[in-house]
C-alpha cells in the first residue's frame, strides 16, 4: 500500500492520486468523479488495475486553464 502524503508541497510528486488531487483542491471524491464524467477533469492515466493517476503537469496546466482575468 502506498504511503498518502498528506501536506505535501505542490510539485512534489510526479504522478497523483484521486485522493491526492481532492485533497490538493479540497474537493470531494465524488465531485472530481462528476468533473471526470462531463470532460471537465484533468488528463488521467488508467493504470493497468484501474485504478487512476493524475501527472503533476497535467494538474497545474488545468490548473492554468481555469483560471479568469479580472473585468
Amino acid at each position: 500500500m502506498t504511503e498518502r502524503r498528506r501536506g505535501a508541497a505542490p510539485g512534489s510528486r510526479k504522478h497523483l492520486t484521486i485522493a491526492d488531487v481532492c485533497d490538493e483542491l479540497d474537493v470531494a471524491r465524488s465531485t472530481f468523479y462528476d468533473w471526470r464524467a462531463k470532460g471537465r477533469a484533468p488528463r488521467c492515466i488508467k493504470l493497468p488495475n484501474g485504478e487512476l493517476r493524475i501527472r503533476r503537469g497535467d494538474l497545474d496546466a488545468w490548473l492554468d486553464s481555469c483560471t479568469e482575468e479580472a473585468a
